[in-house]
C-alpha cells in the first residue's frame, strides 16, 4: 500500500503542473526545518536521503558514499522523525541504497509506505560510479539492476517512483520497470563552500540529456523528465539551461534546495546584528 499519496495523485498533480506552464521542482531536504520551508514555497516534491542529512551538518554530500553511516537506517529515521510531521500537504520521498544487501528490500519499501513515504528513489546511486569498483558492484549483485528491480516493486504496489540516471541504458532500464519520473543526474554540484571544483559543464550536460530523451521519447516520452547537479547553482541557470532543452519538465535541487540559502542567509543575518552598535 502507498504512503498519503498514491502514484496516480502524484502523477496528476505533476502533470497538472506541466498542463498550466509551471516546471515541477523536486527539493531533497536533510532536516525538517528546510522541508518545511520547500514545501511552504511550492515545491512538488520533498525527498530525503542520506546525502542530504550529511549535507545539512555542514559536509560534502558525498559523505554519504562512505561506509559511515546506514543509509536506509538514516533515511526511515529522518522520514519519521523530522520530515513526515512537518510536511503533510507535500509527497515526501525516501532516497534509499536499493543495493543494500543486508535487507529485504521488498520488505523494506513496505516498511516506508508504512511510515508514511509516497515514494522511492535511487540515492545513493552507483550510477555515479564508475571504473573497477562499479563492474566489481556490478558483477556482484550490488549494482545498477538491482536498483531497477527494488524500484520497479515499488511501482509495483503502487509507491511513486523516480531514479537517478546517467546513460540512455540507464534510463531505458528504468522507464521498462515502470518509474515515473526520469532524473538526468549531471554529477555533483559546484558552488558554495563545499562544493566540487569539476563539475560537468552546459555542453556535455545538454548532450547527456538529449541522448537519454532521444532514446526515450518514443516509447516514454510522457514520463515527467527532471536534472539535477552539475553546473546549475540557482533558478535563473536553470531557467537558461531549458531553454536550450526543452524537454525538461523541471529540477532536482540538493545543494540549491538547502545548503545555498543556507550559505548565503545565515552569515548575512550574523553580520547584520554584528553591525549593531550599543547606544552611547
Amino acid at each position: 500500500m502507498p504512503g498519503r499519496f498514491t502514484s496516480d495523485e502524484i502523477k496528476a498533480r505533476l502533470r497538472a503542473e506541466r498542463a498550466a506552464g509551471r516546471i515541477v521542482y523536486d527539493a531533497l531536504c536533510g532536516s525538517g526545518i528546510t522541508a518545511k520551508m520547500a514545501a511552504r514555497g511550492g515545491a512538488d516534491w520533498i525527498t530525503t536521503h542520506i546525502l542530504a542529512y550529511f549535507r545539512m551538518q555542514g559536509l560534502s554530500s558525498m559523505a554519504g558514499y562512505l561506509p559511515i553511516g546506514d543509509a536506509n537506517a538514516i533515511t526511515l529515521e529522518l522520514g519519521e522523525r523530522s520530515l513526515l510531521n512537518v510536511v503533510t500537504d507535500t509527497p515526501v520521498i525516501a532516497g534509499i541504497l536499493c543495493p543494500d544487501p543486508t535487507r529485504d528490500m521488498n520488505r523494506f519499501v513496505q516498511r516506508l509506505a508504512d511510515a508514511g513515504f509516497d515514494g522511492v528513489m535511487n540515492c545513493p546511486t552507483v550510477a555515479l560510479i564508475d571504473g573497477k569498483f562499479r563492474s566489481d558492484l556490478e558483477e556482484t549483485g550490488t549494482g545498477f539492476a538491482r536498483e531497477v528491480e527494488v524500484l520497479g516493486h515499488a511501482a509495483s504496489i503502487g509507491l511513486y517512483t523516480k531514479a537517478f540516471v546517467t546513460t540512455p541504458d540507464e534510463a531505458l532500464a528504468m522507464a521498462e520497470a515502470g518509474v515515473d519520473n526520469i532524473i538526468i543526474h549531471f554529477g555533483n554540484s559546484s558552488g558554495g563552500t563545499i562544493g566540487s571544483k569539476t563539475v560537468l559543464g552546459e555542453e556535455k550536460s545538454l548532450a547527456r540529456a538529449a541522448a537519454i530523451f532521444d532514446a526515450l521519447a518514443k516509447k516514454y516520452g510522457d514520463l515527467i523528465y527532471t536534472c539535477h547537479g552539475g553546473a546549475i547553482e540557482y533558478p535563473p541557470q536553470f531557467e537558461a539551461f531549458i531553454a536550450k532543452e526543452p524537454r525538461f519538465d523541471g529540477y532536482v535541487g540538493g545543494s540549491s534546495a538547502e545548503r545555498f540559502p543556507i550559505e548565503d542567509s545565515v552569515p548575512e543575518t550574523a553580520r547584520a546584528f554584528k553591525a549593531i552598535r550599543r547606544p552611547g
